[in-house]
């Protein structure tokens, strides 16, 4: 799985206070949650997403509380993709948890500037900037949550799998 997009850069301890305030937590529809992601922090967050991007974050992106609808509202404003020098677990697992691709590369803040052109192969692990040429390896996503993934999230892989089972 291959994404390529501009990026939208923070920097380091963004919190799930600062991804989704408090606020919206009241909200259920994960589009309107998407209308609110980062709006603290960057108003015009929003619009920079809507086409699709890829956020660029420092180190611990995702501390604080363990809110889901942190992630779930960057996937709804228009994030296919977060990269971060590290991220909180919890924030971590959520992402995946509801099909949010994160993957950490220890650099990624010095090497990328808002508005880059970034590509990440998921599957092999490779970050690149392909405004300044620059190419970086890291982990790959494993393949048990690269099939989470790729089925939209913890939910509809468990839907598939009890479905499969039940009708066998």
């Amino acid at each position: 799985m291959v994404i390529k997009k501009k990026a939208v850069k923070f920097g380091n301890n963004i919190n799930t206070d600062v991804i989704l305030p408090g606020k919206y937590l009241e909200l259920i529809d994960p589009k309107e949650l998407g209308k609110h992601a980062m709006e603290g922090i960057d108003p015009d967050f929003s619009s920079k997403v809507k086409d699709g991007a890829i956020l660029i974050g420092g180190k611990n992106f995702g501390c604080g509380s363990s809110r889901e609808q942190a992630p779930i509202a960057l996937k709804n404003a228009g994030v296919e993709c977060v990269v971060s020098e590290y991220f909180a677990r919890i924030f971590y697992r959520n992402c995946i948890n509801i099909g949010l691709p994160a993957i950490e590369y220890e650099n990624i803040s010095e090497n990328v500037e808002e508005g880059d052109i970034i590509s990440v192969d998921l599957e092999k692990g490779i970050v690149t900037n392909e405004s300044k040429d620059l190419t970086f390896k890291t982990a790959p996503i494993p393949k048990f949550l690269m099939t989470i993934l790729q089925e939209g999230g913890l939910i509809e892989h468990l839907k598939k799998e009890l479905g499969t089972k039940s009708s066998s």
